[in-house]
Protein backbone atom coordinates (compact mmCIF):
# COMPACT_ATOMS: atom_id res chain seq x y z
CA UNK A 1 0.00 0.00 0.00
CA UNK A 2 1.47 3.43 -1.14
CA UNK A 3 1.83 5.79 1.25
CA UNK A 4 -0.58 9.05 0.78
CA UNK A 5 2.15 11.82 -0.94
CA UNK A 6 3.12 14.58 1.56
CA UNK A 7 1.57 18.33 0.45
CA UNK A 8 3.52 20.48 -1.46
CA UNK A 9 4.66 23.49 0.00
CA UNK A 10 3.36 26.47 -0.34
CA UNK A 11 5.06 28.63 -2.54
CA UNK A 12 5.00 32.42 -1.10
CA UNK A 13 4.53 35.03 -3.67
CA UNK A 14 7.72 37.51 -3.69
CA UNK A 15 7.04 40.98 -3.09
CA UNK A 16 8.56 42.89 -6.52
CA UNK A 17 11.15 45.22 -5.58
CA UNK A 18 11.78 48.53 -7.04
CA UNK A 19 14.68 48.99 -9.34
CA UNK A 20 18.02 50.11 -7.55
CA UNK A 21 20.47 52.39 -9.53
CA UNK A 22 23.53 53.20 -7.49
CA UNK A 23 21.75 53.53 -4.53
CA UNK A 24 19.30 51.37 -4.11
CA UNK A 25 16.95 54.46 -3.54
CA UNK A 26 13.68 55.35 -5.31
CA UNK A 27 14.38 57.52 -8.68
CA UNK A 28 11.77 58.70 -10.52
CA UNK A 29 12.35 58.89 -14.23
CA UNK A 30 11.06 62.37 -15.55
CA UNK A 31 10.60 64.32 -18.28
CA UNK A 32 14.36 66.12 -19.53
CA UNK A 33 15.19 68.99 -19.86
CA UNK A 34 13.68 70.52 -17.18
CA UNK A 35 12.30 74.10 -16.95
CA UNK A 36 14.80 76.76 -16.72
CA UNK A 37 12.81 78.87 -14.16
CA UNK A 38 12.79 76.00 -11.42
CA UNK A 39 16.67 74.78 -12.36
CA UNK A 40 17.78 78.43 -11.54
CA UNK A 41 15.59 78.30 -8.54
CA UNK A 42 16.78 75.20 -7.00
CA UNK A 43 20.56 76.40 -7.57
CA UNK A 44 19.88 80.32 -6.24
CA UNK A 45 18.19 78.65 -3.16
CA UNK A 46 21.24 75.97 -2.49
CA UNK A 47 22.82 79.04 -2.60
CA UNK A 48 21.85 80.94 -0.14
CA UNK A 49 22.00 78.17 2.50
CA UNK A 50 25.53 77.24 1.25
CA UNK A 51 27.32 80.19 0.14
CA UNK A 52 31.03 78.84 0.16
CA UNK A 53 30.31 75.19 -0.26
CA UNK A 54 33.46 73.36 -0.20
CA UNK A 55 34.63 69.30 -0.06
CA UNK A 56 34.85 67.41 3.39
CA UNK A 57 38.21 65.87 2.95
CA UNK A 58 41.15 67.77 4.25
CA UNK A 59 44.16 68.76 2.10
CA UNK A 60 46.86 71.31 2.13
CA UNK A 61 48.17 71.01 -1.36
CA UNK A 62 46.85 69.93 -4.80
CA UNK A 63 49.11 66.30 -3.84
CA UNK A 64 46.99 65.95 -0.49
CA UNK A 65 44.02 66.32 -2.27
CA UNK A 66 44.30 63.90 -5.00
CA UNK A 67 45.69 61.24 -2.90
CA UNK A 68 42.28 62.03 -0.24
CA UNK A 69 40.04 62.04 -3.53
CA UNK A 70 41.19 58.76 -4.44
CA UNK A 71 41.38 57.59 -0.82
CA UNK A 72 37.66 58.23 -1.19
CA UNK A 73 36.41 56.13 -3.49
CA UNK A 74 33.79 53.62 -1.81
CA UNK A 75 34.53 55.41 1.90
CA UNK A 76 33.69 58.20 3.58
CA UNK A 77 35.25 61.38 4.00
CA UNK A 78 34.98 60.70 7.45
CA UNK A 79 37.07 57.64 7.75
CA UNK A 80 39.77 59.54 5.26
CA UNK A 81 39.87 62.34 7.22
CA UNK A 82 40.65 59.89 9.92
CA UNK A 83 43.53 57.94 8.17
CA UNK A 84 45.22 61.19 6.14
CA UNK A 85 45.22 63.15 9.24
CA UNK A 86 47.91 60.65 10.17
CA UNK A 87 49.22 60.09 6.82
CA UNK A 88 49.80 63.52 5.80
CA UNK A 89 51.69 64.48 9.06
CA UNK A 90 54.74 61.98 7.60
CA UNK A 91 54.13 61.62 4.20
CA UNK A 92 52.14 64.77 2.25
CA UNK A 93 54.70 65.54 -0.73
CA UNK A 94 55.55 62.85 -3.63
CA UNK A 95 58.84 62.33 -2.05
CA UNK A 96 57.86 61.71 1.22
CA UNK A 97 54.91 59.14 -0.03
CA UNK A 98 57.12 57.31 -2.01
CA UNK A 99 60.01 56.99 0.89
CA UNK A 100 57.27 55.52 3.12
CA UNK A 101 56.73 52.96 0.51
CA UNK A 102 53.47 50.81 0.05
CA UNK A 103 53.92 48.57 2.66
CA UNK A 104 54.77 52.15 5.17
CA UNK A 105 51.78 53.41 3.54
CA UNK A 106 49.24 50.37 4.51
CA UNK A 107 49.20 50.97 8.04
CA UNK A 108 47.70 54.43 7.53
CA UNK A 109 44.98 53.65 5.33
CA UNK A 110 43.83 49.93 6.59
CA UNK A 111 40.81 51.24 8.08
CA UNK A 112 39.83 52.06 4.19
CA UNK A 113 38.46 50.06 1.77
CA UNK A 114 39.93 48.76 -0.47
CA UNK A 115 43.37 50.18 0.87
CA UNK A 116 45.79 47.29 -0.78
CA UNK A 117 44.94 48.55 -3.99
CA UNK A 118 44.74 52.41 -2.87
CA UNK A 119 48.19 51.82 -1.44
CA UNK A 120 49.91 50.50 -4.77
CA UNK A 121 47.98 53.22 -6.58
CA UNK A 122 49.10 56.41 -4.54
CA UNK A 123 52.77 55.15 -4.39
CA UNK A 124 52.52 54.47 -8.09
CA UNK A 125 50.93 57.99 -8.47
CA UNK A 126 53.45 59.80 -6.20
CA UNK A 127 56.26 58.06 -8.38
CA UNK A 128 54.68 59.24 -11.95
CA UNK A 129 54.41 62.86 -10.20
CA UNK A 130 57.68 63.02 -9.26
CA UNK A 131 59.67 61.25 -11.82
CA UNK A 132 57.46 62.72 -15.04
CA UNK A 133 55.89 66.41 -13.63
CA UNK A 134 58.83 67.36 -11.54
CA UNK A 135 56.79 66.77 -7.94
CA UNK A 136 54.17 69.02 -8.93
CA UNK A 137 50.84 67.85 -9.23
CA UNK A 138 49.66 68.13 -13.15
CA UNK A 139 46.50 70.09 -13.16
CA UNK A 140 44.92 69.32 -16.51
CA UNK A 141 42.67 66.43 -17.04
CA UNK A 142 44.22 64.54 -19.52
CA UNK A 143 47.73 64.44 -17.48
CA UNK A 144 45.63 63.91 -14.01
CA UNK A 145 43.55 60.71 -15.31
CA UNK A 146 46.54 59.36 -16.51
CA UNK A 147 47.65 58.86 -13.03
CA UNK A 148 47.09 55.54 -11.17
CA UNK A 149 43.80 55.32 -9.41
CA UNK A 150 42.62 58.79 -10.99
CA UNK A 151 39.46 58.16 -13.21
CA UNK A 152 37.62 61.19 -14.15
CA UNK A 153 35.37 61.41 -10.72
CA UNK A 154 38.39 62.14 -9.24
CA UNK A 155 39.97 64.53 -11.81
CA UNK A 156 36.38 66.32 -11.73
CA UNK A 157 36.75 66.46 -7.84
CA UNK A 158 40.10 68.13 -8.15
CA UNK A 159 39.75 70.15 -10.77
CA UNK A 160 36.66 71.96 -9.42
CA UNK A 161 37.80 72.50 -5.96
CA UNK A 162 41.03 73.99 -7.31
CA UNK A 163 39.11 76.51 -8.88
CA UNK A 164 40.62 75.06 -12.51
CA UNK A 165 37.42 73.74 -14.48
CA UNK A 166 33.71 74.12 -13.10
CA UNK A 167 33.84 70.41 -13.10
CA UNK A 168 30.39 68.41 -12.35
CA UNK A 169 31.40 65.32 -10.10
CA UNK A 170 28.50 62.41 -10.31
CA UNK A 171 29.14 60.18 -7.42
CA UNK A 172 25.81 58.23 -5.34
CA UNK A 173 24.93 61.55 -4.29
CA UNK A 174 24.91 63.98 -7.16
CA UNK A 175 23.46 60.96 -9.25
CA UNK A 176 20.48 60.42 -6.99
CA UNK A 177 19.73 64.34 -6.28
CA UNK A 178 19.93 65.16 -10.12
CA UNK A 179 17.01 62.44 -10.62
CA UNK A 180 14.57 63.40 -7.71
CA UNK A 181 14.69 66.61 -8.75
CA UNK A 182 14.06 66.06 -12.32
CA UNK A 183 17.85 67.70 -13.52
CA UNK A 184 18.71 64.52 -15.18
CA UNK A 185 16.93 61.33 -16.52
CA UNK A 186 20.02 59.64 -18.00
CA UNK A 187 21.06 55.90 -16.65
CA UNK A 188 25.02 56.76 -15.74
CA UNK A 189 27.29 58.61 -14.04
CA UNK A 190 28.58 59.94 -17.45
CA UNK A 191 25.44 60.96 -18.86
CA UNK A 192 23.87 62.64 -15.66
CA UNK A 193 27.16 64.97 -15.88
CA UNK A 194 26.34 65.43 -19.63
CA UNK A 195 22.92 66.63 -19.15
CA UNK A 196 23.96 68.69 -15.84
CA UNK A 197 26.44 70.73 -17.29
CA UNK A 198 23.43 71.19 -20.77
CA UNK A 199 21.15 72.52 -17.76
CA UNK A 200 22.63 74.17 -15.23
CA UNK A 201 23.14 77.72 -15.31
CA UNK A 202 26.52 79.18 -16.06
CA UNK A 203 26.87 81.32 -13.02
CA UNK A 204 25.93 78.46 -10.82
CA UNK A 205 27.92 75.85 -12.54
CA UNK A 206 31.72 76.34 -10.55
CA UNK A 207 29.68 75.39 -7.24
CA UNK A 208 26.90 72.96 -8.42
CA UNK A 209 29.30 69.77 -8.04
CA UNK A 210 29.63 70.74 -3.86
CA UNK A 211 25.90 71.97 -3.48
CA UNK A 212 24.41 68.44 -5.35
CA UNK A 213 26.76 66.17 -3.32
CA UNK A 214 26.13 68.02 0.33
CA UNK A 215 22.39 68.30 -0.18
CA UNK A 216 22.08 64.47 -1.44
CA UNK A 217 24.43 63.76 2.37
CA UNK A 218 22.72 65.73 4.59
CA UNK A 219 19.20 66.72 3.40
CA UNK A 220 18.00 64.60 0.47
CA UNK A 221 19.55 61.09 2.07
CA UNK A 222 19.06 57.98 0.29
CA UNK A 223 16.95 56.53 2.64
CA UNK A 224 14.37 59.20 4.36
CA UNK A 225 15.52 62.29 3.06
CA UNK A 226 14.73 64.98 4.58
CA UNK A 227 11.91 66.67 2.73
CA UNK A 228 9.90 68.86 5.90
CA UNK A 229 13.55 70.40 6.55
CA UNK A 230 14.22 70.62 2.81
CA UNK A 231 14.66 74.37 1.12
CA UNK A 232 14.13 73.21 -2.65
CA UNK A 233 11.18 70.60 -1.42
CA UNK A 234 8.14 72.70 -3.09
CA UNK A 235 10.56 72.49 -6.52
CA UNK A 236 11.24 68.70 -6.03
CA UNK A 237 8.61 66.67 -8.30
CA UNK A 238 9.47 63.16 -6.33
CA UNK A 239 8.57 64.75 -2.90
CA UNK A 240 4.76 63.78 -3.12
CA UNK A 241 5.97 60.08 -4.44
CA UNK A 242 8.52 59.74 -1.67
CA UNK A 243 5.98 60.92 1.02
CA UNK A 244 3.19 58.87 -0.43
CA UNK A 245 5.72 55.45 0.15
CA UNK A 246 6.36 55.99 3.70
CA UNK A 247 10.45 57.04 2.56
CA UNK A 248 10.33 60.88 3.56
CA UNK A 249 10.41 62.50 6.72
Amino acid sequence: MKSPKAPAPRRLKSTPKRPAVMTGAVLPVLNWPPDEDRVEAIFERLSRVMPDPKTELNFSSPFTLVVAVALSAQATDVSVNKATDRLFAVADTPEAMLALGEEGLIPFISSIGLYRGKARNVIALSRIVLEQHGGEVPLNRAALQALPGVGRKTASVVLNELGIEPAIAVDTHVFRVSHRLGLANAGTPDKVEAQLHRIVPEDWLPKAHHWLILHGRYTCTARRPKCSACVISDLCPSRAGLQALGEAI
